[in-house]
């Protein structure tokens, strides 16, 4: 099972890969970078990318309709599996990562949109975020 610095080189192996990270959306903090980042600074990306990350994590739209959050209020788990951002010349692919812990993390592959395959890489997102391992 991979830890955070196998698992980003993994999303880098991606065809199209420009940058990786692992965020704590709750801090806004990079637990793990890869690559570039596409404002040039890996820690302005975790900032910005765990305010979306967070929105979707806890706005109301996207709960699971019959779920209820567990006592004491937050979530047990994100309601979404991923976000996707598309831009003009890329895509931004944010995975909620299940730990057995409170866990608010979640991985960021930025893949070139002329190289990069959307659908292989939320599949492979999937796959990484289930073997990670957090140490």
């Amino acid at each position: 099972m991979p830890g955070i610095d196998e698992c980003l080189l993994e999303a880098m192996a991606l065809p199209g890969a420009r940058g990786a990270a692992l965020v704590d959306w709750s801090s806004g903090l990079a637990l793990g970078t890869a690559g570039e980042s596409p404002v040039g600074d890996h820690e302005t990306t975790a900032a910005e990318t765990a305010e979306l990350a967070r929105a979707a994590a806890e706005y109301e739209s996207f709960a699971q309709p019959g779920v209820e959050a567990p006592p004491g209020g937050g979530l047990a788990e994100p309601p979404v599996e991923d976000v996707i951002v598309t831009t003009r010349t890329g895509y931004h692919v944010l995975r909620f990562v299940e730990t057995s812990f409170d866990s608010s993390v979640f991985l960021h592959l930025w893949l070139d949109r002329a190289e990069g395959n959307l659908a292989l890489a939320r599949l492979r997102l999937r796959a990484l975020a289930e073997g990670l391992v957090l140490r």
